[in-house]
């Protein structure tokens, strides 16, 4: 135990009294309550709101997050669930919480040893530390002595929190079963404040989620810089040239971007710790902020409407904001999506801020942050397997509408039914409050009615029909009429890698999209087959984790939506990096979809990919590039139709 200071008191209590704002929170204060402040690794208890001791821990290496086998130490309030160990001796060692006979006498061990007491914890906050895929009974979190006292203070477990061995009982002569703890988060205290506290750095700025954080604080009155590999290694030139001339410094990622005047460093999930910006950034105490936690200050700033699902996310984000827009509502933005309307006025196409309070953002649950966001406007899309077992998303889900500062806008799909209570729904059917009816899909472009209101999108699918009456429902809640959407959505002018047409060749047409989950590409296969005879669709999986989640859908997808004229192409998995089990192929899924009937190849190289469809693409083609996080898509798009077009001139100097 070590003596409290004043400070480490006062931001004990002022932790606990912002967790009571979380889902799941007791009603007030506990009688008796240990505060894991992950931040300054330290553990507080409290009692009768007075913090009375004080103890050096180790959270997560991995960092904070509830998520199944991410060796994190698990956010938000649990209550101590068992009490093991009250008789054992200092430096007992345990193992599935019993005894093995062995003690651990000091000696240096690399093994991370369960010691002397344990007390298991129960997570309250559904969809964060309870429920499917985080729940952290189920993960076997405890506060437990360890071998590794010398690390006590800095960031080092696979997901426990630990102390020493003195310290563990004493704390456990101190808690009950049922006793509550907090274990707070680096984000769960008050950010610096973007537009006055100074010069953010944001690590990895040419993520879309962090150039666009940079560029609305940029725009709001804030200083920001940043940094990334790209940029470093002579990459994404433009999208430099763009942030520079909006006032973003761009840096080396060698740690100079955390100066005197830094305020605050930005990470995103994606940073490792031996980022050299991260690791400046510990050494001189900067606050750490995470993309999600600065995106959340943002959105509970302004009247916020936060768009999630499994599908669609961007495109409605962008609907939205161009309905508000062209309404003459004034708008902000913040998304992962580039829109054409943004990139026509020389921005990278992912931020803009407008003059009025409403703000439109891109809530994503791939990696949980949706639950940080307290929105005025929540819309709930559809519900998918994509990145999460359902279960875990819809978890989220409940999250984000018991949040929701006004309202909820909710797709009409049956499995969304528990969100809806009394909110507004669009979708086809009659229960639909915004109904698109008499729907006409052409090749190109999109006709409906809602009422007696007609609406022309000119773009394809039906999916982007559901997409728009997501954007007409949220629009009329804050006072936008039918009539006036109808000109904006009119001249929606789509998003970057959304059935995005990068050129003709010999008859054929070259399209670029984002798809990557099975319902996207089923959705991109369909609106293919809207405009050609034939549909040559490659696809480039990402991420081996991703893929082996989605492996048997992406089987039955391909297999179900491509014709017996239709060919697939599949390229080799996308791998960014990391400790990725590499232990399938593409050529694997691509045999599974053969063998139930499909034309599918496995395509080994992309030089053998480009040549393989020029010399199959003919007129009446749609050569449809499909997949997610490769920044180099669509260059190989452009070099497809260069390809095409170079084929076609070859045979008819030769006929």
């Amino acid at each position: 135990m070590r003596d409290i200071d004043p400070i480490t008191a006062a931001r004990a209590l002022a932790l606990a009294r912002e967790g009571l704002a979380r889902p799941g929170a007791p009603l007030a204060l506990p009688a008796r309550l240990l505060v894991v402040d992950a931040e300054r690794q330290i553990a507080i208890l409290i009692e009768d709101e007075e913090p009375v001791a004080a103890w050096p821990v180790s959270t997560a290496l991995a960092g904070i997050g509830g998520e199944e086998g991410s060796y994190r130490t698990p956010p938000g309030w649990h209550v101590v669930a068992r009490r093991i160990g009250g008789d054992a001796e200092p430096g007992t060692v345990f193992s599935s919480r019993e005894p093995t006979g062995e003690t651990w006498c000091g000696e240096t061990c690399a093994d991370d040893l369960i010691l002397t007491r344990i007390l298991t914890l129960d997570g309250i906050e559904d969809g964060i530390n309870r429920g499917p895929g985080c729940d952290s009974l189920e993960r076997y979190i405890y506060l437990h002595g360890t071998n590794h006292e010398s690390l006590l203070g800095r960031r080092a477990s696979h997901g426990c929190v630990r102390l020493s061995n003195a310290d563990i009982a004493e704390l456990f002569v101190r808690l009950r079963e049922g006793d509550h703890v907090l274990i707070a988060e680096p984000g769960a205290r008050p950010i610096p404040d973007p537009r006055a506290a100074g010069r953010f750095h944001y690590a990895g700025l040419a993520g879309s989620g962090m150039s666009a954080l940079a560029q609305f604080q940029v725009m709001t009155g804030g200083r920001a810089s940043g940094s990334d590999r790209a940029f470093d290694n002579g990459e994404r030139g433009a999208l430099r040239a763009q942030l520079e001339r909006l006032g973003i410094e761009v840096l080396p990622q060698d740690g100079s971007g955390i100066g005197s005047d830094c305020a605050a460093l930005v990470i995103s999930t994606a940073i490792e710790e031996q980022v050299a910006d991260f690791a400046a950034a510990c050494g001189t105490g900067v606050p750490i902020v995470h993309r999600s936690e600065l995106l959340a200050y943002f959105v509970a700033a302004y009247r916020s409407i936060a768009v999630t699902g499994t599908s669609g996310k961007s495109t409605v984000t962008a609907m939205i904001y161009e309905i508000l827009q062209g309404a003459g509502r004034d708008p902000s933005v913040i998304t992962g999506g580039d829109l054409p309307f943004l990139q026509a006025q020389g921005l990278p196409g992912n931020a803009c801020a407008g003059a009025s309070d409403l703000l439109v953002v891109e809530a994503d649950e791939s990696d949980g942050t949706l639950v940080r966001y307290a929105a005025a406007l929540g819309v709930i899309l559809n519900l998918q397997r994509d990145h999460r077992e359902m279960a875990e998303v819809a978890a989220m889900f409940a999250t984000l509408r018991a949040r929701a500062r006004e309202a909820l806008v909710v797709g009409d799909a049956e499995n969304l039914d528990a969100f809806a209570g009394s909110a507004l729904r669009f979708g086809f059917s009659p229960r639909a409050d915004i109904r698109g009816e008499d729907v006409v899909l052409g090749a190109g472009s999109s006709r409906f009615r809602v009422g007696a209101t007609w609406f022309e999108l000119p773009v394809p699918g039906e999916h982007n029909v559901m997409n728009a009456l997501a954007a007409i429902a949220a629009c009329s809640y804050v006072g936008v009429s039918l009539d006036e959407m109808v000109e904006p959505l009119a001249r929606f002018s789509g998003i970057g890698r959304r059935f995005q047409t990068v050129g003709r060749a010999g008859g054929a047409e070259v399209v670029d999209d984002f798809a990557h989950n099975a319902e996207k590409i089923a959705a991109a296969l369909r609106t293919a087959r809207l405009r050609a005879a034939r549909v040559l669709a490659v696809y480039q999986p990402h991420g081996y984790g991703p893929t082996r989640f989605l492996r048997r859908d992406f089987v039955a997808t391909f297999a179900r939506e491509l014709r017996p004229e239709d060919r697939l192409f599949m390229l080799e998995v996308f791998y960014a990096g990391g400790t990725a089990t590499r232990d399938f192929s593409a050529a694997d899924i691509v045999a599974e979809i053969k063998a139930e009937g499909a034309a599918a190849e496995f395509a080994p190289t992309r030089d053998w990919l480009i040549a393989r469809v020029a010399v199959e693409a003919r007129p009446g083609d749609l050569v449809l590039i499909m997949g997610a996080r490769d920044p180099s898509l669509t260059e190989l798009a452009r070099k497809i139709l260069a390809a095409v077009e170079a084929h076609n001139a070859d045979a008819s100097t030769h006929a």
